[in-house]
């Protein structure tokens, strides 16, 4: 017993002081010298490095107390083993003292190892410092190297323009590249030059900002030969809201309860399913609805409002894109879901006299789901569309993909534009925060003129150096020329920049051509308003959602509103929401089982095809879109003239 005690002491000495650390070291070295150091503020490592003494110290104190408390012990089993006992107890009293002196042994090769760790910490600590002083001294230098660069290559093309015989047109000059302004002014120019690198389509381009005017000593304001339109609808100054709304709306909600629920107990069995078919508690909800938040999207419905007022068609185009950036502005603290709609359930917005415009969704379809959206407004346009959501779990991120062409036409001019919602993304679904981006492209299409405009989403990238949530895009007419340079983010602003001369750059070293757009400075589009007050404890509802389940008279019994699980989720009480919201869905699993029975008789089709053929929408029809050439729900009429006589004999009893 006595040997194979030495032989653990011996090993635990061996295992802590020699092997274990030494390799600890070795590997922590070479992590250093292959991986890229993390760049971290100075202060903070010196506070951590102070925070690990402070607890090598209390280690050191809690190690004192061991060996006291130790030698104390190996005293009383030294008086028990003077005792006379029996053999056998010796035995175990000889044990007993073995594992006290390997207890504190390998107490003391704890202090030692935690020791050298903080010795390892200060000296990468040193290290990260060093390297990351060394990153910064080289990211200035190139910097300054790339500004030096380019203002000599806007000197050599002056200079190769300006050679005798060379004719002064300038349009030519820039066919062959040039980066300047048509008139070639000198070095003044290079100090307010900006340079930005976009998308469009597969291929890049740069905007190269000049001023307004031919004549630098023009008074502000004067646009030289090239001009924006009479009408200047492109001023930001109209896009502040007039006046207070008419009529007063509710400004909070009841603050959200503090609920703790296993997230992976529920997700662990959805991996690939469609999210639609997965039974969700309320904990995952926002008290708003699918239709809710589809009314969402006319948030910013001045922008239509003025796009209406436009002479210009590409002005106009540019409106109706930071349009339909805006919609995902309310997106980007909104993680939560949204109620699925009832099939049948509608969504009223009647704000003819604050907001000008009418508003009506419909659940035309539970599986999948798919609702029906028809806008009026007093303004001078419509807008409708018929929106599927696929969406899918893949574990670590949620993919919704809306479906459907959106239709916006203007009475005044015929203008009809078409354009499809991005892909949106939630991330970190099981472990980490929650968070939303939006993806994808989106070709706004006019029909009547051919005019495009060609947006993309660019996705978040830790290592990215673009601004987050960064939106391009171009607007071109039915030649292909382009007229105007759009950029800004989704969640915050967009702006625009008319186009006074494009060029194609030379090939780069990997054979790929730029597009050179020298625009006028740029105006602002859209600004996002910012969040009402306690917005965090209300799912970050802006005004225009913390309205919209707002308690109304004479709207449908089918509407929203009326929904007593997302009614009671919004009042805090999300138990009895759980009930209810099991009560409503058993509810209507019964109502799709009569359907399918009721055609089932004589019917061959699949189950799908039986319930599209049974459900008929009550206040939209199928009809072919000879745009898309796709099937779609388009508004029929009735509602509105049903709400002004209070006769609802039509609607389901779906609630």
């Amino acid at each position: 017993m006595k040997g194979r005690g030495c032989w653990e002491t011996a090993s635990v000495r061996s295992f802590c002081s020699s092997g274990c650390l030494n390799k600890f070291k070795k590997d922590d070295s070479g992590d250093d010298e292959d991986g890229t150091p993390s760049p971290a503020d100075k202060s903070e490592l010196h506070g951590t490095i102070r925070s690990l003494s402070l607890k090598l110290d209390d280690l050191g104190t809690c190690n004192e107390l061991v060996a006291k408390h130790g030698v104390a012990l190996q005293r009383s089993l030294n008086e028990l083993d003077g005792l006379r006992v029996p053999a056998e107890s010796g035995e175990k009293l000889k044990a007993v003292s073995e594992r006290a002196t390997l207890f504190r042994i390998t107490s003391n090769a704890m202090i030692n190892a935690c020791r050298d760790f903080l010795e390892l910490a200060e000296t990468h600590s040193r290290k990260w410092q060093r390297a990351l002083q060394y990153e910064q001294e080289q990211r200035v230098h190139l910097e300054e190297t790339i500004e030096q660069l380019a203002k000599q290559h806007n000197s050599l093309e002056r200079a190769f323009r300006s050679a005798p015989g060379r004719a002064a047109n300038p349009s030519k000059s820039f066919s062959e590249g040039s980066l300047l302004t048509s008139r070639g002014e000198d070095s003044e120019e290079d100090e307010n030059t900006e340079y930005f690198d976009a998308m469009e389509d597969s291929a890049s381009f740069i905007t190269v900002i000049t001023e307004p005017s031919e004549d630098r000593k023009a008074e502000p304001g004067t646009t030289g030969s090239v001009e924006w339109t009479a009408d200047n609808m492109l001023d930001d100054a109209s896009l502040v809201p007039q006046g207070p709304p008419k009529v007063k709306r509710r400004v909070r909600i009841p603050d959200k309860p503090n609920y703790s629920l296993n997230l992976w107990s529920i997700m662990k069995n959805c991996i690939g399913r469609e999210l639609s078919k997965i039974p969700m508690p309320v904990n995952f909800n926002e008290p708003l609805s699918m239709l809710q938040r589809l009314t969402e999207d006319l948030e910013y419905h001045q922008l239509l409002d003025k796009a209406a007022r436009c002479c210009s068609a590409a002005e106009q185009m540019c409106l109706v894109a930071a349009f339909s950036v805006s919609s995902y502005s309310t997106t980007v603290h909104r993680i939560a879901k949204p109620f699925n709609p009832m099939l049948g359930e509608t969504f009223e917005l009647d704000r003819l006299e604050d907001m000008g415009l009418r508003s009506l969704c419909e659940q035309v379809s539970h599986h999948p789901p798919s609702a029906a959206h028809y806008v009026f407004s007093r303004h001078g346009w419509s807008l409708w569309q018929e929106i599927t959501i696929a969406s899918k779990f893949r574990g670590k991120y949620l993919s919704i993909m809306p479906l459907g062409a959106i239709h916006l036409e203007f009475q005044a001019s015929g203008n009809h534009y078409v354009w499809r919602k991005s892909t949106s993304t939630v991330h970190n679904i099981i472990v980490g925060k929650l968070w939303i981006d939006q993806t994808g492209d989106i070709e706004i299409v006019n029909h009547k003129t051919q005019d495009r405009c060609q947006l993309k989403f660019l996705p978040y990238s830790y290592f990215s150096k673009e601004v987050a949530r960064k939106v391009t895009g171009v607007v071109s007419d039915s030649q292909g020329k382009a007229h105007y340079v759009l950029s800004g983010s989704w969640d915050e602003q967009m702006e625009c920049a008319k186009i006074v001369q494009s060029s194609p750059s030379s090939p780069s070293s990997d054979g790929k051509q730029k597009t050179v757009y020298q625009t006028l400075p740029a105006k602002l589009l859209w600004k996002k308003y910012p969040l009402p007050d306690n917005a965090e404890n209300m799912y970050y509802f802006s005004e225009l959602a913390l309205t919209l389940n707002e308690h109304e008279e004479g709207v449908a019994p089918t509407d929203s509103r009326l929904r007593p699980d997302q009614r009671l989720m919004e009042k805090g009480h999300w138990d009895e929401a759980n009930t209810e919201k099991q009560r409503l869905e058993e509810k209507q699993r019964v109502n799709r089982r009569r359907r399918l029975e009721a055609c089932s008789r004589g019917c061959g089709v699949d189950e799908a095809e039986k319930e599209a053929e049974v459900y008929v929408p009550l206040w939209f029809e199928k009809k072919l879109d000879p745009l898309t050439g796709e099937m779609a729900c388009v508004y029929k009429g009735g509602y509105w003239e049903a709400k002004e006589k209070q006769d609802w004999h039509m609607c389901p009893n779906i609630f």
